[in-house]
């Protein structure tokens, strides 16, 4: 790059003006330096430093969206809301930072600065607003409005600063602005769930983000345009810039120890065990009794799935009406706590479980969390069963094996991963793996606090071309809750009944089970839809019966 003498504009020699662009640049020239005191370099670090900032929005925009899928459910709703604020106040920045461009390189600097802060941070305020305030939503908006403000305004600085380097034809440049700026979005998008969220976490993730945001936004800019920035401009943006690194600093050195009491704030018993994988929040915890059995309870994204006082009930429920037939080959789909594995166990001629479980850190909790472990009775150790760590309606598009019996035990479907789990399209694959004398048992939620939701799912298993047998039981932590037994083909009901061999059971018992085929009159089947993969009607229903619960 050669040297010129004439003055750089927004330095002591010229007016902090842009530098103009347009006739003055020859046809045909891909552009020309402007101004003296830029190494070859400059260039190349201005568009790195695009493509960092350009990642490390894109992560936080990310990291809002997952937040807000594992803390509120129905991740539709989080990520539109997330995106569609944060484009909007994109659009606004923009405009925003129209009369910054007379001093791009300060503004340029506070703005990364300032939004370096604020993304670092989100996590850890909105995980608080939810634990304390219980004002999730109000703040995810006000902070995805500001996240979305500072990112809007950095491609006009930007762009500005890059023709004080270089000038260019204005279409030539947006390209090679926008180019980076796209592959730094890409690699961001791949860094947040392999890389950030495995290593760091949510709440560290964003504070280390934060953290080189500082760097690329604020560092990199002061050292390509050291020469022409003032000095007292230079020293106050460069202390901003280690302020910001100190406060990102010491929220991650915090990190744990935060997240800890903000997470307890949230459970009414002392977490004993907590993780977050890349799949969902998982949370054990377990009261102190001084008289009886201490509570043992599992939560996933913030739902009980069960409580060790009452979860009998349920598991029986769930598994011994269906081994009332065939059972020589039985297939799990969801129970990653082995507890319905504990269950099927108990029968001797039961041949061969398979455990179809998405999170292999549930499964890994299950096998060696001890309390866990003695509640399931060392279920996934035995050898008849084999642990598959895969989403089941993928799994279930390659199966090749036949089962006797099937038992699908998933969480609610109130996001628009679990509601596939409850389509007519994920009933119909299961039907692959079925013989003519299998029965299949699928928990369906409570016909009390979401009578829709349970009839729906009763009638998605109908058109996928099975026949039911829908129940309900007392389950006293979740109060009252339902099943669908269900066999291929439409013909006939199949039977609701034990096994003559059953084992000893805590609950049930044939006068429970006819007991509990009966509906009152104010919760008997309703007129709804199937749900589908392109009508998930389940979530619709789910979303809107639990809103006051």
């Amino acid at each position: 790059m050669t040297t010129g003498t004439t003055p750089l504009p927004g330095t002591a020699d010229g007016p902090d003006t842009a530098a103009p662009v347009g006739p003055a640049d020859p046809p045909g020239r891909p552009g020309r330096p402007v101004a003296d005191g830029f190494g070859r370099g400059a260039r190349f670090l201005l568009l790195l430093s695009v493509f960092l900032c350009a990642a490390c929005g894109l992560v936080y925009e990310l990291a809002l969206t997952a937040l807000g899928s594992y803390l509120i459910g129905n991740s539709v709703l989080q990520t539109s809301v997330v995106i569609s604020v944060m484009v909007f106040a994109m659009g606004i920045g923009s405009l925003a930072a129209k009369p910054l461009r007379h001093r791009p390189v300060g503004a340029f600097a506070l703005v990364e600065g300032v939004l370096a802060l604020v993304g670092g941070l989100s996590v850890l305020v909105l995980y608080a607003a939810f634990a304390w305030l219980r004002v999730y939503t109000p703040a995810m908006i006000v902070v995805a409005l500001l996240v979305g403000l500072l990112i809007g305004a950095e491609i006009p600085l930007l762009m500005t600063l890059l023709q004080r380097i270089r000038r260019q034809e204005a279409g030539s440049a947006v390209a090679d602005m926008f180019a980076v700026d796209y592959i730094g979005a890409l690699v961001g998008g791949l860094c947040f769930p392999l890389l950030l969220l495995p290593t760091f976490g949510q709440l560290k993730g964003a504070l280390v983000v934060g953290a080189v945001n500082a760097v690329a936004g604020v560092l990199v800019v002061l050292v390509i345009f050291r020469r022409r920035t003032r000095r007292r401009t230079r020293y106050g943006l460069l202390a901003f810039a280690a302020a910001v690194l100190g406060v990102l600093g010491t929220a991650y050195a915090l990190a744990d120890d935060l997240e800890v009491t903000a997470r307890q704030q949230m459970y009414r018993d002392p977490i004993v065990h907590a993780e977050t994988t890349p799949y969902q929040e998982i949370v054990v915890t377990r009261s102190t009794a001084f008289t009886g059995k201490p509570d043992l309870r599992l939560f996933l994204n913030g739902d009980l799935q069960f409580s060790s006082v009452d979860e009998y009930r349920y598991h029986e429920s769930l598994v011994h009406p269906v081994l009332a037939g065939a059972r020589g080959d039985v297939l799990i789909m969801g129970g990653g706590d082995g507890l319905a594995l504990r269950e099927v166990l108990r029968y001797d001629d039961v041949r061969r479980v398979t455990l179809v479980e998405l999170d292999p850190a549930m499964t890994t909790l299950a096998r060696e969390f001890g309390p866990l472990r003695d509640l399931n009775d060392r279920s996934l150790e035995d050898p008849r069963v084999t642990v598959v760590n895969e989403d089941a309606f993928n799994w279930l598009r390659d199966a090749r094996g036949r089962y006797d019996a099937v038992i699908v035990d998933f969480p609610d479907p109130d996001t628009a991963a679990l509601a596939k789990l409850y389509s007519v399209e994920f009933y119909g694959l299961l039907n692959q793996v079925l013989t003519p004398r299998s029965r299949v048992m699928v928990q369906s939620g409570s016909p009390f606090f979401a009578p829709k939701t349970f009839w729906s799912i009763a009638r998605t298993v109908e058109e996928a071309g099975y026949a039911t047998t829908a129940f309900q039981v007392d389950v006293p932590s979740f109060g009252n809750w339902g099943y669908v037994l269900a066999a291929p083909g439409t013909r006939t009901s199949p039977t609701l009944r034990l096994a003559r061999d059953a084992p000893p059971l805590r609950y049930l018992d044939d006068a429970v089970l006819k007991a509990a085929a009966v509906f009152p009159v104010d919760r008997r089947r309703q007129d709804v839809r199937p749900s589908t993969l392109m009508d998930p009607a389940v979530l619709e229903y789910v979303l809107d019966e639990w809103r006051d619960y």
